[in-house]
């Protein structure tokens, strides 16, 4: 009988992405609180997430070069390591200047999570599983921003915001032994059986050609990647740091009001990331092609966000809240197809330095789309020509990448 242990690896992958995601949202969170206390303005959040994602981008081009370079097992641990310091350095910064720089350093060991995630389902996972993989391990950010806000705010009512910081930044010290101990590459973990490793390695074929990572910039499927992840990932970014201050602005909700909206929002998501995974894994097993059954989960996506960025017209607030809910759902449900795309289209000991080009162009998506542009739009005209924008991006993408990555078929060499 075969083992599944692959499940295990999974638990891991989806409980860091966890922590990931926590460390990440502390800030938007709390930010009434720490916009009164330290005295910032719209524009001083904007480019203090400006730094997050300068670095995040940085972060992706490196760590995902070092993942592949060293192996999943020792690249993963010194990114959470790396990230569990910066996220508790926010507890000491006294300006706008300072919480910048501990942004910045939490947005370099961030990079390193989903180059990780990827490339270990890529090596756990046979193809037709990897899309319901990712969704899962995926999912983690959902979680962490629904069960994340109450009890971030409560944490702050107790302790105040620092306190905050310093607990969750705490949870990666409880990942990193286990990491240490339960990780391995599949064929030679003590763990799994004969039974297990052929059906991990069921549809993998004898050899691979090796692509470096100056390699992988020749090939098309690579722009397409980057070019999906530089137009979808500042809408994601939108939604996790400007909802929070627009609910509180705009919507005139209060910090517990908030604490209970995002939540749902973010339980939506974490539907749209196992259910997005779900439907290409479904269509694979009734006869499509892989690729074919990839794009069509995520054209399904990418339509609903139009539907979704009216949330900022609708005068009724759960209506709203039900509209971005879609959004936030759609997103997620697009991220876990077009990440498998990239295990689906390079062999494994490629994915992660495609991951990182990707994250890389869509962390300075983010950086322009999320971060530095919507903090003038937003003082000048408010937030309905970003959410706008928001609702465009998505077919755009979609667009790019059927032009680019054609049938998302294996590379050669």
């Amino acid at each position: 009988m075969a083992t599944r242990f692959r499940w295990v690896i999974l638990s891991l992958l989806f409980f860091a992405t966890t922590v990931n995601y926590l460390d990440r949202i502390v800030f938007s969170v709390l930010i009434p609180t720490i916009r009164k206390d330290l005295g910032l303005t719209d524009l001083d959040y904007g480019w203090i997430n400006g730094a997050f994602q300068l670095a995040y981008t940085v972060g992706f081009l490196v760590l995902g070069k070092f993942i592949d370079r060293v192996g999943t097992k020792i690249g993963y641990l010194v990114s959470i390591l790396w990230w569990s310091i910066a996220a508790a350095g926010h507890a000491v910064a006294g300006s706008g200047v300072t919480l910048g720089f501990w942004r910045f350093l939490l947005g370099l060991g961030e990079a390193g999570n989903f180059p990780s995630c990827i490339k270990s389902v890529a090596e756990w996972f046979p193809k037709k599983d990897r899309a319901f993989a990712t969704g899962i391990f995926n999912a983690g950010t959902n979680v962490a921003a629904t069960i994340g806000p109450p009890l971030i705010v409560a944490m702050a009512a107790a302790y105040g915001w620092r306190a905050a910081f310093l607990i969750t930044a705490s949870l990666g010290a409880l990942w990193v032994p286990l990491w240490w101990r339960l990780y391995d590459r599949p064929d030679r973990h003590r763990s799994v059986n004969a039974g297990e490793l052929a059906y991990i390695r069921s549809d993998a074929r004898e050899e691979e050609p090796r692509v470096g990572w100056l390699a992988a910039l020749r090939y098309k499927e690579t722009w397409g990647f980057a070019a999906g992840k530089f137009l979808t990932d500042p809408v994601w970014w939108f939604y996790l740091t400007w909802l929070p201050p627009y609910l509180y602005d705009v919507r005139k909700f209060n910090l517990r009001e908030i604490g209970w909206a995002l939540p749902v929002i973010y339980l939506a998501a974490d539907i749209g990331s196992v259910g997005g995974g779900w439907i290409s894994g479904w269509l694979i097993g009734k006869g499509w092609a892989g690729g074919r059954a990839r794009k069509a989960a995520m054209a399904l996506c990418a339509f609903c966000m139009p539907v979704a960025a009216t949330a900022v017209f609708v005068p009724n607030p759960i209506l709203a809240i039900a509209l971005v809910s879609l959004a936030t759902s759609a997103h997620q449900g697009w991220s876990a197809n077009l990440f498998t795309t990239t295990s689906d289209v390079f062999p494994s000991n490629t994915v992660a330095s495609v991951v990182g080009i990707g994250g890389c162009a869509g962390g300075f998506g983010g950086f322009l789309f999320s971060a530095i542009i919507p903090g003038y739009v937003i003082t000048y005209f408010g937030y309905a020509p970003v959410f706008i924008l928001m609702g465009v991006l998505h077919p755009l993408a979609l667009l790019t990448v059927h032009l680019l990555m054609g049938r998302i078929e294996r590379v050669r060499s």
